[in-house]
């Protein structure tokens, strides 16, 4: 059976033969929300990446909005943050192995979007 969205070309399958995109929800969920992905880029390129740099790198991302996205990203295991006990203090975030897998499973859709024009972010 050729697999489509959700996992089904239109033939009559049961319930359980679909291979279902939903156990995705979660993780788009963290991904989708605005610089997300652009802070999982980041820090796997720069890493160890502290928050002035992705910061700087992010011109237009409020500090809120970047500590947001930096908790949920270290909470959702894609992240590894390291606070060291120093005046003043050091804070550090590196890729997960996880993180680092995902990255490398994005760079084929980036790739496919600039072949269709995409704009760059």
């Amino acid at each position: 059976m050729t697999e489509q969205c959700c996992g089904t070309d239109g033939s009559d399958v049961s319930v359980e033969d679909i291979q279902c995109y939903c156990r995705l929800d979660g993780l788009l969920e963290v991904l989708t929300r605005k610089y997300a992905i652009q802070v999982l880029c980041l820090v796997w390129a720069l890493q160890p990446a502290r928050y002035a740099e992705i910061e700087a790198a992010l011109e237009d991302v409020s500090s809120s909005t970047l500590s947001t996205r930096l908790e949920e990203l270290t909470e959702a295991g894609l992240l590894h943050r390291e606070r060291y006990a120093e005046i003043p203090p050091r804070v550090e975030y590196r890729i997960t192995d996880d993180g680092a897998e995902l990255c490398a499973l994005l760079d084929p859709l980036v790739r496919w979007a600039a072949e269709r024009g995409a704009p760059d972010p």
